[in-house]
């Protein structure tokens, strides 16, 4: 098996060009049989299996750099990198990490996990090379359609384009980002690939360079082809081509599973200095047949069987829903009630289960790509309108929408109501995803009401509450299953910044929580004898509730929460307790998440690492 032989790309690029498809086809099966029991992000590997095989033969990695934007794409990339042996642990506590990580590889050149971030770290590694005399190193970035939406792709391209950066740009094309990707880019990237004219013109064009017969030639020849094929586009599609407007040379589009067709342009591209762009179609789930007629299901799959492909339901019945499909049902019952409400999305509606409502109410859900500073101020824009937006946002995705919470929604007082979704600790996605910084981030935004809800019942009740008519609002919730199994609860309006008491206690010890920590710490409280509020709200603070608990003189007071430490829940409370009751501050014990980035692995796990989880929470309280 030629896979087994292949350690690093120094062994794969001692195999003849005839051998790297077997290669593939290997690493294909490879990647699907160790995904079907332990699982990752399928489809998005699948799909550029021969480009990354391609890539490491012609490119002199790691010494040229290679990044592969977002890093679902990156499996067969780690494969063939050495890390074969170890992949089986890919995602697990302990093991790989899903994405490209600087400090577990020497290939791996940049880490990464959020999008549109490849072009301007390989031109700031362009620049670097060029600084210390590394002039004819090469450096990579791979970036599908659905990241090249993002603002920061687009400002990378930009810079790119005015300078002499030895940077080439591939531009994996597949229609699909986790969702369908949307938006004129898309639409220019279909024109171009679907345009029968350009196409015929291409293939002439490629012939005429293909007969001149001499390959030492390179600059003269590819300079050939760009302009034949400049030419061709121009007449082709009635305009002149985006990205050679920016002054990136453009070239394709070209198969990106014709591995030998890949390879010969590649080098012909690696002897051409300068920005440039391989304009590469590929198709997501490429050789499993489900992953390729639902690529969107297939992202990331979960437990699927490796031979028939068809995926394994690991839920039983009776148990509580996501909370993102209780989010995306209450969503289509208060949109039913207020014909304000719209909802808001950037490439992520099947993942905060805003797919529901797309389907009953598709002129009232926007899609507006992988765009999330974009997406926060259109709401604002919105809201300044009338209409009543639902933002949501992956809370670590959130973080590139700061100065627009800020400037555009806080700031006037706009009534937009900002969700994150995946706040707290994710999981397997590790720390690149992982959505513990929104509560100390926002909680000094004058303005604000930012709250998180203990369970289902009050996340419905939440939403319901933020529609009415007022200011900003921010519900946090995290990713995966709820509390309880019958959610379908009726809406309460919620006084902002107002807590509520769960259990009175009969000792010395209380505990203050918010959000789904809170589940936990009412075990510990009924197993103990624990006093137990549930906050809600970070911002406003309920002080009228703190006062309550110092005045009745606890032994011990502990705050849970699963977002940071410093700036967070639990110093709102201590804070406010140093101002106004000295006293209490001793009986303090703040649990929450350490000053450090957290691992990926099981969410069980990396709470009892962070000190958050039942049994940290009980010792708190018991301790003399």
């Amino acid at each position: 098996m030629l896979l087994n032989e292949i350690n690093s790309p120094d062994d794969l690029r001692r195999l003849p060009v005839e051998s790297l498809q077997g290669v593939a086809d290997q690493l294909r099966a490879f990647i699907i049989d160790t995904l079907s029991n332990h699982p990752g992000h399928l489809a998005s590997s699948l799909g550029v299996v021969e480009l990354t095989v391609a890539l490491h033969y012609v490119f002199n990695t790691p010494d040229d750099k290679l990044v592969w934007d977002v890093g679902h794409q990156s499996y067969a990339h780690k494969i063939l990198t050495g890390r074969r042996a170890e992949f089986d642990t890919l995602r697990s506590y302990g093991g790989l990490s899903g994405f490209p990580k600087m400090s577990e590889s020497r290939y791996d050149a940049f880490g990464t996990g959020h999008s549109s971030t490849s072009i301007s770290a390989v031109l700031g590694m362009a620049a670097a090379s060029r600084f210390q005399g590394n002039i004819h190193r090469s450096h990579i970035a791979v970036i599908g359609d659905g990241s090249m939406t993002g603002g920061e792709a687009f400002e990378a391209l930009n810079n790119l384009g005015s300078s002499k950066a030895n940077v080439l740009v591939i531009l994996n094309d597949n229609g699909i980002s986790i969702d369908k990707a949307v938006g004129g880019l898309d639409k220019y990237l279909a024109r171009i690939t679907s345009s029968r004219r350009y196409n015929r013109l291409k293939t002439s064009a490629w012939r005429r360079l293909d007969g001149s017969g001499d390959r030492r030639r390179h600059d003269h020849s590819i300079g050939i082809l760009q302009r034949l094929t400049s030419t061709a586009k121009t007449v082709a599609l009635g305009g002149s081509n985006l990205f050679e407007s920016l002054g990136i040379r453009y070239f394709g589009p070209v198969d990106g599973h014709n591995l030998p067709g890949l390879v010969d342009m590649l080098q012909r591209m690696r002897e051409l200095d300068g920005p440039k762009l391989l304009h590469v179609v590929t198709r997501k789930g490429k050789g499993l047949r489900q992953a390729e007629e639902n690529p969107v299901a297939y992202h990331a799959p979960g437990r699927f069987d490796s031979h028939t492909g068809n995926q394994i339901s690991e839920e039983a019945g009776g148990k509580p829903v996501k909370y993102q499909e209780v989010f995306g049902h209450t969503m289509v019952e208060l949109a039913g009630m207020n014909p304000a409400i719209v909802g808001i999305t950037p490439a992520m509606a099947s993942g905060c289960s805003l797919n529901i409502m797309m389907q009953s109410m598709p002129d009232r859900v926007f899609d507006v790509g992988i765009a999330e500073q974009h997406a926060v101020t259109f709401a604002a824009g919105l809201a300044a309108g009338g209409m009543v937006p639902f933002c949501n946002i992956y809370s670590s995705f959130a973080q590139r929408a700061y100065d627009q919470v800020i400037h555009d929604v806080a700031l006037q007082g706009l009534h937009v109501v900002l969700c994150l979704d995946r706040a707290g600790l994710v999981g397997d996605d590790g720390p690149t995803h992982h959505g513990v910084f929104d509560l100390a981030a926002l909680r000094p935004v004058p303005g604000l009401t930012v709250c998180a809800p203990m369970d289902e019942h009050e996340l419905r009740s939440m939403m319901y509450t933020a529609q009415l008519p007022g200011g900003p609002w921010v519900i946090r919730y995290p990713r995966g299953l709820g509390v309880c199994p019958e959610w379908r609860s009726p809406f309460e309006r919620i006084e902002a910044g107002r807590g509520r008491e769960l259990r009175k206690g009969r000792g010395e010890v209380a505990l203050l929580t918010l959000g789904t920590v809170g589940n936990d710490a009412l075990r510990v409280a009924d197993e103990i004898g624990a006093a137990l509020f549930d906050m809600r709200f970070l911002k406003p603070l309920d002080t009228g509730l703190l006062d309550e608990v110092a005045a009745r003189g606890y032994r011990r007071i502990v705050t849970v929460e699963d977002g940071v430490r410093m700036g967070g829940f639990g110093e709102a409370v201590a804070s406010y307790m140093a101002q106004r009751h000295p006293g209490a501050v001793s009986a303090l014990r703040l649990l929450a998440i350490p000053d450090e980035f957290v691992a990926h692995g099981p969410v069980a796990r990396l709470k009892k690492d962070c000190r958050i989880d039942a049994d940290a929470i009980r010792e708190a309280c018991l301790q003399p």
